[in-house]
């Protein structure tokens, strides 16, 4: 930290950044023209009421103009890539009419939202199968946040979101209303999905060429889809809600001139306080949430933002009102509730790297439930990145609850990461404390986000139970039944289905 008071480094250990692993992409500016970035635009419920709103999801192919030349296959949720971005009003019943299109399985998993699991989840246990749809109702009872819609069918997660499947929500509640934020969508207001791809021959992708157990890589930068993409900046805030949906990769930013920036949230909800800094480090998965002051700019100026040395999103300054607010000293007060008493610490391990990922020494079964907690209750959870040193940093995500970060090696957590979380990435070798309670029951997965470990088994599997029904039971299906119907939709004998997961359990002499 400056003198000043302004974060000027980045966290995490660097010797287990990703730029060391061997199978490591760098980053290329790309030599084709800038383009305008594509907002996503906001999707239009089909209805709303004073107490629910209804919207219909559709998974489909497309293509999309990245490059010069022929456009790149592609698939999104309601357009050609990526997705239209999702409004929930917390308090309100959602209910979700979920459609494919697509000529195989897939899932909608709402990363980030607290809903009952595994059929409103979305995880693995929810197929849509191609031509067929699944309708889904949740209430949304949680703060304000950026969470986001992926694809989650084990094991072809990592293959589906690098077709494009991923589209950022927004979350609303009234106190994040009432605060003095951007919140003009598409003007200072802007979602920022920051991926990675390799073209090919035609500008196609080609997953299975580039496919690397410790996660796929390209060396072209996109963001929201848009290659070399600019933004005309006509307010002098703008609010950029970070969301790092790559596979594999950490993105370091920074803009030019070293502009300070104030973080105002992360994951699901705004931070306590305010952080100024000039470095900020995401890891797959997570959401950052920062506004930039432009305001020492002038028309005509350029600001870029980087990760590394690598340009990613240009900001075209342009005539804008003066703009004096001030953020509160208070956003958020973060819940803290106490650990019950009668619930022991929990232990989860991240283990290995390349194939041998596992998760507690084991690789993820889809038919088996690996703990139990009742809901309700509050539990400490301790998360160890077993790698030795350099080793990987892997970022840990629960499904269908936001957790407290307590202590990073017994010391204090990030001054970023103080708000509800539900991705935490941990250094090799490193013990990360965090506070665990739900408050919807079902079956919920815990994984690593870097997607091709999760496909390769460093996953595993969350009972929480209701205490008014201890005794429901949820059907749980297995990887032979979603590999069979994968074989089938690709047309292929089931030994010579090939799904990135698999080779992980095979190299390893393992079932899945």
């Amino acid at each position: 930290m400056s003198e000043t008071g302004v974060i000027d480094h980045y966290f995490y250990d660097e010797a287990a950044y990703d730029y060391h692993d061997g199978g490591y992409v760098p980053l290329e500016e790309p030599q084709t023209p800038q383009q305008p970035l594509h907002i996503p635009e906001l999707l239009t419920p089909d209805k709303e009421t004073a107490t629910d709103m209804y919207y219909t999801i559709v998974a489909q192919e497309g293509e999309s103009q990245l490059l010069p030349g022929k456009k790149t296959k592609t698939w999104s949720y309601n357009q050609a890539l990526l997705g239209k971005t999702v409004v929930f009003k917390n308090g309100k019943t959602i209910h979700l009419h979920l459609v494919n299109h697509l000529p195989e399985l897939t899932t909608f998993h709402w990363h980030g939202l607290a809903i009952p699991g595994p059929i409103e989840d979305g995880g693995c246990h929810a197929p849509v199968y191609p031509g067929g749809s699944r309708d889904v109702k949740f209430k949304i009872n949680q703060p304000a946040a950026f969470v986001w819609l992926h694809a989650h069918p084990c094991p072809s997660t990592a293959e589906q979101v690098w077709h494009g499947l991923a589209a950022g929500a927004i979350v609303q509640d009234d106190h994040e209303a009432s605060l003095p934020l951007p919140r003009n969508y598409g003007v200072d207001d802007i979602p920022v999905i920051l991926q990675d791809r390799r073209f090919h021959e035609d500008n196609q992708w080609d997953y299975r060429v580039d496919y690397d157990p410790d996660g796929v890589a390209g060396p072209t930068p996109m963001i929201n889809g848009t290659i070399n993409p600019y933004f005309d900046v006509t307010t002098q805030r703008v609010r950029l809600r970070f969301l790092d949906g790559a596979n594999r990769r950490e993105f370091r930013l920074h803009f030019s001139d070293d502009l300070e920036f104030t973080q105002i949230a992360g994951d699901l909800s705004l931070l306590p306080h305010p952080v100024k800094m000039t470095k900020l480090l995401i890891t797959c998965a997570e959401r950052q949430e920062i506004i930039v002051d432009f305001g020492k700019y002038q028309p005509g100026d350029v600001v870029t933002l980087y990760s590394d040395d690598v340009p990613l999103l240009r900001f075209r300054i342009h005539e804008f009102a003066k703009d004096d607010t001030k953020l509160p000293d208070s956003l958020f007060e973060t819940p803290d509730p106490a650990v019950d008493k009668d619930q022991p610490v929990h232990h989860v391990t991240l283990d290995g790297m390349d194939e041998a990922v596992a998760m507690n020494g084991k690789k993820f079964k889809m038919d088996r439930i690996d703990y139990k907690m009742p809901m309700g209750k509050v539990q400490l959870w301790d998360i160890c990145n077993t790698n030795d040193a350099p080793g990987m940093i892997h970022p840990y995500h629960m499904h269908g609850t936001a957790f407290k970060v307590v202590s990073r090696n017994g010391r204090e957590p990030y001054p970023n990461e103080l708000g509800l979380k539900d991705t935490v990435a941990i250094n090799p070798g490193e013990h990360v404390v965090i506070k665990v309670w739900f408050h919807v029951a079902g079956v919920f997965m815990y994984h690593c986000h870097i997607i091709e470990h999760e496909d390769g088994g460093m996953m595993a599997q969350l009972l929480v139970v209701d205490p008014a029904h201890p005794d429901k039971q949820y059907h749980l299906m297995d990887h032979m039944t979603l590999m069979k119907a994968f074989a089938e939709e690709r047309h292929v004998p089931m030994d010579k289905l090939w799904l990135g997961g698999m080779e992980s359990y095979k190299k390893m002499g393992m079932e899945m």
